[in-house]
């Protein structure tokens, strides 16, 4: 039983990790849908950050009452920053390019985040890199692969793959292929600067809440603070940017208000505390190397909900980018072995110090002694 629970532990961070990219795709969907029908990108940002805080504040105050660190000046700034970059302006940039795009393509401009966040990491020294052992050319090279398997599934068709059951589903044409009516042109470039801009704030999120949770461990109350100075700042915001415009902030039972829930639930409150989790134990860039799972996610749920056809990009580009999440999770657990042998030894030496030092000192009382009495 000690090898099962030992497993159960260590596939907590995978199981979690795969997840959430479970709830990004769902939230992606939602959006763009509300997005086409009227929604403010502006209010989106601040209404589903102020649901999170809602919904999660009461379990942070019970939950952590006891572990919950004091407020420094450091750390209230790092919140405030924390809030700003992600909540504020990335949510801002990427659902604007979402506008002028589409689901599918907005998620695969976010398979640059791997590469950012490491990039990112490795300056701020966050992640181990030694271009000489083969863990970190691992790393790299999965990294690599992930971005480009993630732009293979996008660019590249091919000749369809006909599955059992997609091959009686009789094709939609294109031109009526998206029922909704989007309130702007689309327009790839334009959405593709937006969404990448995001993704660099983004990434600098994910080092600066990994740096925060190293002096203020309590992540569910740190989540509740991101989203509740996102959404004051997000809420200054929009009042400067849409002033004058009061309809916007009106709350109706549509698709608008299940963007907000949904979005606020599982991607800023579940999303900003579970990665939080995982990067105690993993860093930033384990979390942000599941993020090309989206786009497989999509393309398997799409074929058996919507009878979506797959392709040979999309079959090809997937299995590059399992190869990629294998070397980088190889390489990480390598880091992490190598870490932990380094620690031990660091113990082991320690410990052979402390006792050399009574030893030495006992020595030396005989020496005294012996001279006293001569």
């Amino acid at each position: 039983m000690s090898w099962l629970l030992k497993f159960v532990k260590e596939g907590q961070p995978y199981l979690a990790a795969t997840l959430l990219q479970f709830g990004y795709a769902g939230s992606a969907i939602i959006a763009k849908f509300a997005l086409n029908h009227g929604m403010s990108h502006f209010t989106f940002a601040v209404y589903r950050n102020a649901f999170a805080t809602i919904v999660f504040a009461p379990f942070a105050l019970l939950l952590e009452r006891k572990i919950r660190p004091r407020m420094t000046l450091s750390i209230f700034m790092k919140i405030m920053l924390l809030g700003l970059v992600e909540p504020v302006i990335d949510q801002n940039l990427y659902y604007t390019g979402l506008r002028y795009t589409t689901a599918t393509f907005a998620t695969a401009m976010c398979n640059v985040l791997p590469a950012l966040t490491f990039l990112l990491a490795w300056i701020l020294r966050l992640e181990r890199v030694n271009i000489k052992r083969i863990a970190s050319q691992a790393k790299i090279v999965g990294t690599i692969a992930t971005f480009g398997g993630a732009m293979i599934m996008t660019l590249i068709g091919g000749p369809t793959i006909g599955l059992p059951w997609t091959r009686h589903h009789v094709n939609i044409p294109s031109s009526t292929s998206t029922s909704s009516v989007s309130t702007h042109e689309l327009q790839p470039i334009k959405g593709a600067l937006f969404i990448a801009a995001g993704c660099i704030c983004w990434a600098g999120f994910y080092n600066l809440q990994a740096i925060t949770l190293k002096t203020y461990p309590a992540a569910l109350s740190l989540t509740c603070f991101i989203c509740s100075s996102g959404a004051l700042q997000g809420a200054v915001l929009t009042l400067v940017a849409e002033r004058g415009n009061t309809s916007i902030w009106a709350i109706q039972w549509n698709t608008k208000l299940l963007s907000y829930v949904y979005s606020g639930m599982v991607t800023s409150g579940v999303g900003y505390y579970v990665s939080g989790l995982i990067m105690k134990e993993k860093g930033p860039v384990f979390v942000t190397a599941f993020n090309p799972l989206n786009m497989i996610i999509v393309a398997i749920l799409g074929s058996f909900i919507l009878s979506e056809q797959l392709n040979l990009g999309r079959v090809l580009g997937g299995a590059i980018i399992a190869i990629g999440l294998y070397l980088v999770i190889w390489g990480k657990s390598k880091d992490e072995k190598l870490s932990k042998s380094i620690s031990s030894e660091e113990a082991h030496q320690s410990e052979l110090v402390e006792k050399e030092i009574p030893a030495t000192s006992n020595t030396s009382n005989q020496a005294n002694t012996g001279d006293e009495v001569v």
